[in-house]
């Protein structure tokens, strides 16, 4: 019982001092961001990042050296940060997305986070343990393998995408390629004396001028963040049609300040014009324990942090990506895009249909790892990533695999009990700031 009451207010103190600032800002966000979480231990698990790395702290890796221990990393790899997106050179490419919590660290941990993530996945789906290090296995082998396969070859521009892919990945991606920008347009705009306007609903609000004019101020110096190469020089393009306030982001995102923006885009068909999403980034979780200093003065601010991670992490990212300042304070800037699709695992629910995902998911890991977008110009990592990952498993194959499973496994059971801990201590009202009614 006192080992119980002492995790359940190292959660407490954990996430309050995560997210103290956003919960001031918006408690009734975080009381829905905390009821999503109650939901089960895999929706937890993906709230709390900032836990997993406390607990990250107090673990010795044996992985981590100079060069390993401080690789791109994106923060917060689990089962359902993986989909489609529009690459810069207009091809559907299947990768993992969202890069909240990007930043620099072990090598070891984004592949922790993961499998602890599968692991989850299947024990509620019921497959027993065997099966689970089975299938971690497979992410794991199929992992170094191609990591193997960048020192080997020299980086390729390995994508998955749709000539290369079958079954699950496939059809991901043929349902982001039958995705029509007009169903994205008229599910959020509307069009009244021959122009486009955001709809007036509750995942919106409208803007006094002083904001409205603060925002297309911070939209403006955005344009300027764009890499020349990706940027149109089309007239009228980034012409601003419409901003509103938004909200109704996913799980990690309760609190935090967002906009779209309404542009012309291609030409002046209405069918043609492009959302943009402005939203506020996030100190990432991996920040709160890497102590490196030039990495900590490296970033302008939390939206840069996350662009040049992207850019760092994800080959021929997106043309609409950059970053800007609202107020002072650092936003990420994207085209909210109908070609995304999100991996959804509903439907996988036997071994050999989870297993040919996973070797595919597996490989995109390594590309993060192992590749970066031809625009990136960060200079914090300055050696050849798949070198480094190779030379310190490098006769150690199996036992690196080993460690990874034995970890996921073990973590997993904790993640079960601390997310009962987490419910009753949210219900009771034992985490301050965010009452459960």
């Amino acid at each position: 019982m006192v080992e119980n009451s002492e995790r359940e207010s190292l959660i407490a103190d954990t996430l309050v001092e995560a997210f103290k600032p956003l919960m001031e800002a918006d408690p009734h966000g975080f009381r829905t961001k905390f009821r999503k979480m109650a939901a089960d231990p895999f929706a937890f698990y993906r709230g709390s990042a900032c836990l997993f790395y406390a607990d990250m702290r107090e673990m010795t890796d044996e992985w981590a050296d100079d060069n390993t221990s401080r690789i791109w990393i994106h923060g917060d790899l689990h089962a359902e940060n993986f989909g489609t997106y529009m690459s810069s050179t207009g091809q559907l490419t299947f990768d993992i997305n969202d890069f909240d919590e990007a930043y620099l660290g072990h090598f070891s941990w984004d592949l922790r986070r993961f499998t602890t993530s599968l692991a989850l996945m299947c024990w509620q789906k019921a497959l027993p343990e065997e099966a689970v290090r089975s299938l971690a296995r497979t992410y794991l082998s199929a992992y170094l393998d191609q990591v193997k396969h960048y020192d080997d070859a020299g980086q390729d521009d390995f994508a998955l995408h749709l000539g290369n892919t079958s079954g699950t990945i496939h059809s991901v991606l043929l349902t982001a390629r039958a995705s029509r920008r007009t169903d994205l347009l008229d599910a959020m705009t509307f069009v009244e004396d021959h122009e486009r306007h955001f709809q007036n609903n509750r995942k919106t609000r409208r803007l006094e001028e002083a904001e409205h004019a603060m925002v297309a101020k911070a939209f403006e110096e955005y344009l300027s963040t764009i890499p020349e190469d990706k940027r149109s020089h089309r007239e009228i393009f980034y012409n601003v049609k419409d901003i509103v306030g938004s909200s109704g982001f996913g799980i990690g995102s309760a609190g935090l300040p967002a906009y779209n923006v309404l542009i012309e885009g291609f030409n002046e068909a209405l069918e043609n014009d492009i959302i943009i999403s402005m939203k506020q980034g996030n100190k990432a979780a991996p920040s709160r324990i890497v102590t490196d200093d030039r990495v900590r003065s490296y970033f302008e601010h939390d939206g840069h942090r996350t662009v040049i991670s992207q850019r760092a992490l994800q080959v021929h990212t997106d043309t609409f990506l950059g970053y800007t300042t609202v107020d002072g304070v650092g936003f990420v800037v994207d085209e909210l895009s109908p070609y995304k699709a999100d991996l959804r695992w509903d439907n996988l629910t036997e071994p050999d249909e989870i297993e040919p995902v996973l070797v595919d998911l597996g490989r995109a890991t390594a590309k993060v790892h192992c590749a970066s977008d031809e625009d990136s110009d960060q200079d914090l990592v300055d050696f050849q990533t798949e070198r480094a990952i190779m030379q310190v498993i490098e006769g150690r194959r199996e036992e690196f695999i080993e460690d990874i499973l034995t970890f996921s496994l073990d973590y997993a059971r904790t993640v079960r009990d601390d997310h009962a801990l987490f419910v009753d201590a949210f219900r009771e009202n034992r985490i301050p700031g965010v009452p459960s009614t």
